[in-house]
């Protein structure tokens, strides 16, 4: 059995372009354990070894109980002599939600989601943002009567302060928020609202809410909505406007927060309806507010010409 440290790895859980993750054992504390090490051909990368270091730092400081847990960092070397950076975490052994895609009745699936939810906005709470919310990144704990959700791999996140400017887009393109996906005038949290909703209706339906790759979700029409899925799950139609508001192309059509997503969705789950507010007139976006301004300047003028 490969050893890595004082640690044995048992089984490889998951690939990635940048880490494997192992299920391995402690001998010294007689327990099992998760993981993550740097991929070989990345070992020689200063930068990315350091964002590998910096994930695992994140996690650690985050002390909340919907995040997973690092407690032990350490370097093996390969037979290339470069040192190979990993960390370890507590196992989570109910496996991920992406498992879970169209297995779950509607109710579990709300559940769920609005727990997964709500594990993202610890992240927002601690002034960070994901940036890669989706179905393998979100672990799903068995351990207890009820499953709960935890979220994993900030090998993406960010610090919400740093993202008032313009920075390298990354994500996965069937969940990135069409802002995160253009990257012109930067982002907030509102963009892992976005990836929770998509997140949200495919744990539901079983299939993505669109078909696009990142180009594409930049351009779409601020009118398009994901097809209804309330009907077919013997849900409230109300489920198909709430999916719609976490989805939509402006951050401020959304849900403020992933606090109020989750909260929409319990609601949901109780069978109880959904209080969704009215957009403030703060909220309209500025450029059809100036246009329509621009539009009564030139008709008044003209008619005042006409009159004259």
């Amino acid at each position: 059995m490969a050893r890595l440290g004082r640690y044995l790895l048992e089984e490889r859980l998951g690939t990635g372009a940048f880490a494997t993750v192992w299920r391995g054992y402690d001998p010294e504390l007689d327990s099992t354990v998760a993981i993550k090490v740097l991929a070989e051909n990345w070992a020689a990368d200063a930068g990315v070894c350091e964002r590998f270091l910096a994930e695992a730092r994140l996690l650690r400081r985050i002390a909340d109980p919907a995040v997973v847990r690092v407690h032990d960092v350490g370097t093996a070397y390969g037979v290339d002599g470069f040192a190979r950076p990993y960390f370890v975490m507590d196992l989570v052994e109910g496996g991920t939600l992406e498992s879970r895609i169209g297995t779950l009745a509607p109710g579990d699936a709300l559940a769920l989601a609005a727990e997964a939810a709500e594990a993202v906005q610890v992240l927002h709470d601690e002034g960070v943002l994901h940036r890669d919310v989706k179905p393998s990144n979100l672990l799903v704990d068995t351990a207890g009567e009820t499953p709960r959700v935890l979220v994993a791999d900030l090998g993406s996140a960010k610090q919400l302060a740093e993202l008032s400017m313009l920075t390298m887009v990354t994500g996965s393109p069937a969940y990135m928020a069409p802002e995160q996906a253009s990257n012109l005038e930067g982002f907030d949290a509102r963009a892992d609202v976005y990836a929770m909703g998509a997140v949200t209706y495919q744990l539901l339906s079983g299939r993505l809410p669109y078909d696009v790759d990142s180009p594409t979700a930049a351009r779409r029409r601020p009118d398009v909505r994901p097809p209804p899925i309330g009907a077919e799950l013997g849900l409230p139609r109300q489920l198909d406007d709430v999916l719609a508001r976490a989805l939509a192309v402006r951050p401020a059509d959304r849900f403020a927060t992933c606090a109020d997503l989750a909260a929409a969705l319990r609601e949901l789950a109780a069978g109880r309806s959904v209080a969704l507010p009215r957009r403030r007139a703060a909220d309209w976006p500025l450029v059809p507010v100036a246009l329509a301004a621009l539009v009564l300047f030139v008709l008044s003028g003209a008619l005042a010409w006409l009159l004259g």
